[in-house]
């Protein structure tokens, strides 16, 4: 460089630059090009040194100058890339990958436990003639207390057991049986339907109970049915799910939409019996808040818990391992 161009800064800036380029396009190794890098673009590097011209040019010079340092450090981070993907590396100087390695595998994903088992649940009742229906998890109290029976003065309508919505008169459906009163109210009978879903009810938690669970939901409606007939589809159900060696035993017992009622207890083999869920033929009261015709219709209902299914069929012993997303738990019902 002659006398003028080391009082020039550009031209000190361009000297620089020519000097870093052909280092970097030099470089044969991933080591050779990170040194060659750190060199121009490091901390203590070329660049980080030219930068010190800004405090001493003079102020016509500086704009110039400016504008020139960013460009250079621009045009040496993309030869410096372009040199590294030449070199099979980053541009940081990582050693390339090998490629005798063997290939990392994807782990495929599975459905959940609980997913599983209400597919199996929604298979089982299509087989006895049941058809699928859904209805909203947030009701009001016309359809998840008054429809079924159950007056202002049950304990069942204190806000200690449910979840009212704030301000508004709705809440979250504490059963499906709600879904019973809408499909009575829109579809025509004879009917035959199961209602899979979530409800909710503000229990303690604990290895069995929870304050979120599911429950699938059988209504049937038709003329001349009987507890017989109910009995008959619960066995036939619990043997399509769990196999032929099940037993049934139905407990009278009490709910406000079903009349009689039974508790649904199943016995496994080698195993003491297990309560499910309940069941009963249609209460008159509850066709009567749908414009059912009780004297010519009948009808019979149940309703089971799917947690209960599921920690039966997958010997699970404890309901908070379902909503735990633990994928160590998950990945052994796969």
């Amino acid at each position: 460089m002659d006398a003028a161009g080391v009082n020039d800064p550009l031209a000190v800036v361009a000297a620089a630059g020519d000097e870093c380029r052909a280092r970097i396009r030099a470089a044969e190794s991933a080591e050779a090009l990170a040194s060659a890098r750190s060199a121009a673009l490091g901390r203590e590097g070329r660049l980080q040194a030219l930068m010190e011209l800004l405090k001493s040019a003079a102020r016509e010079v500086r704009p110039a100058l400016g504008v020139a340092l960013n460009a250079l450090k621009n045009e040496l981070t993309e030869l410096a890339a372009e040199r590294a993907l030449a070199l099979g590396s980053v541009a940081s100087g990582v050693v390339s990958e090998d490629i005798t390695l063997p290939p990392t595998t994807l782990s495929r994903g599975s459905l959940h436990p609980l997913t599983r088992t209400e597919r199996r649940v929604v298979q089982v009742l299509k087989g006895l003639g049941f058809s699928v229906t859904d209805g909203p998890e947030v009701e009001d109290e016309f359809h998840n207390f008054v429809a079924l029976n159950i007056p202002p003065s049950h304990p069942a309508r204190e806000p200690a057991d449910n979840f009212y919505l704030a301000g508004v008169p709705y809440l979250l459906r504490s059963q499906t049986s709600t879904v019973q009163i809408r499909t009575m109210e829109t579809q025509q009978l004879p009917l035959r339907v199961c209602a899979p879903g979530r409800v909710f009810r503000p229990d303690e938690v604990d290895a069995t109970h929870h304050y979120m669970f599911h429950q699938v939901e059988g209504l049937a409606v038709d003329e001349g049915l009987s507890m017989a007939d109910l009995k008959g589809t619960l066995l036939l159900f619990f043997r399509g799910l769990f196999g032929a060696d099940v037993e049934l035993r139905l407990r009278p017992s009490f709910f406000p939409f079903t009349e009689p009622s039974a508790e649904v207890d199943v016995r496994f083999p080698g195993r003491g019996w297990v309560e499910i869920g309940g069941c009963g033929m249609v209460n008159p009261a509850v066709f009567a808040a749908v414009g059912i015709d009780a004297n010519r219709w009948s009808g019979f209902a149940f309703g089971l818990g799917l947690e209960r299914l599921a920690m039966r069929h997958c010997s699970v012993p404890d309901i908070r391992h379902f909503t735990e997303n633990d994928v160590r738990f998950l990945r052994q019902l796969a």
